[in-house]
């Protein structure tokens, strides 16, 4: 179910913050759903079991999963369809502005173009 690139430059623990979101926007895992134990995922993985409770810690932080004592983490209602499609759009638009920049658009041809668009191509 997580997947873990190695050969990425994303930290193995935002991997697999961004795989709880990403199945959780697909509607694979659902409210309530309890993810796999530390010590198991890390070990079907094959990482440090500090990398994926980072991750998982990291979840309950922005409210993404809970944890109840004895029983394990799950995943929390706040990531509704809405809110996991605003995340993916995010990431998207974050890539889209990096490769702009690096292609030498400008902060302000950038603002301008969001500019336009907001307002429906209409300059004020």
């Amino acid at each position: 179910m997580f997947t873990v690139n190695f050969g990425s430059r994303t930290p193995v623990y935002q991997q697999l913050y961004d795989d709880v979101v990403r199945l959780t926007s697909l509607g694979i895992l659902k409210s309530h759903t309890k993810l796999p134990p530390v010590r198991t995922l890390a070990t079907e993985l094959g990482i440090n079991p500090n990398t994926v409770q980072k991750a998982y810690k990291m979840l309950e932080t922005d409210g993404y999963i809970y944890s109840t004592v004895g029983r394990g983490s799950f995943i929390s209602d706040k990531l509704g369809q809405n809110e996991a499609e605003k995340i993916e759009i995010k990431k998207k638009l974050t890539g889209v502005i990096g490769e702009a920049y690096k292609k030498g658009i400008t902060r302000g041809e950038m603002i301008e173009i969001i500019d336009e668009t907001i307002s429906g191509g209409k300059t004020e």
